[in-house]
């Protein structure tokens, strides 16, 4: 019920850029440019955590960008996930030049706590997942999203944790669900998140779609820390 009414209310009520609060723009000509008029590039945390994929980034994690998905994942910004999606594909088609093999393209989001989902009303990646699988369809591209991956046992709020705290925390802590083994087989299979900072989220969800026979080398973001950037640039 709650994310039904945030998507009447998102028709009804007055509208501001969900990046720079600019009115009568969902998204104002700028923050679109900021979030996705630029092409994507390979990002790197460091430290890099083991097994983490090669991933793309459509932008940096800043100004009206953080602005954007903070208004989409907290505020329930909804609409804000058409815009997140597009950038995203972005992510993916930089990235998937890379990967080979028959079958559609499956997005594997990665999932969020039980108890941030109902906090919020919704799953961020999973909806941007599916925006970003739209694009990519009606760009020729067969996608899908395969939302397979679960918790196997809480993890502690990574807010405020460091690198190697954070991949502590999730390791070991993601499996594919019963029956998705079926869904990864021989499939070219993309990681995605909203948001990458150290990495260990993308590295975790990669192994458990690895341990479960699926094959995946790329996984794809919208926005990912500016030093990770950075640190690409000097590679």
């Amino acid at each position: 019920m709650r994310g039904w009414w945030r998507e009447i209310a998102g028709l009804v009520l007055p509208v501001a850029c969900g990046g720079c609060g600019r009115p009568r723009s969902e998204l104002c000509e700028d923050c679109r440019a900021a979030l996705y008029g630029v092409a994507p590039q390979r990002v790197r945390p460091a430290p890099e955590p083991a097994g983490l994929p090669v991933v793309h980034a459509a932008a940096a994690y800043e100004n009206a960008v953080r602005a954007v998905l903070l208004a989409h994942k907290e505020r329930g910004a909804l609409p804000l996930s058409r815009a997140l999606g597009r950038a995203l594909a972005g992510a993916v088609r930089a990235g998937t030049g890379q990967v080979s093999g028959p079958g559609p393209l499956l997005l594997v989001p990665v999932p969020s706590a039980r108890r941030a989902v109902a906090a919020r009303g919704h799953d961020p990646a999973r909806r941007i997942a599916l925006a970003a699988a739209s694009e990519l369809r009606r760009g020729g591209i067969p996608a899908r999203v395969v939302p397979v991956l679960r918790q196997r046992r809480p993890v502690a709020d990574q807010s405020g944790l460091g690198a190697r705290q954070r991949q502590a925390n999730l390791a070991g802590a993601l499996e594919v669900v019963a029956g998705g083994e079926r869904l990864l087989a021989a499939e070219r299979v993309v990681v995605v998140d909203d948001l990458l900072t150290t990495g260990a989220s993308l590295a975790e969800a990669a192994r458990a779609v690895e341990a479960a026979g699926g094959r995946t080398g790329q996984a794809a973001v919208v926005a990912a820390s500016p030093s990770a950037f950075a640190i690409n640039r000097n590679c």
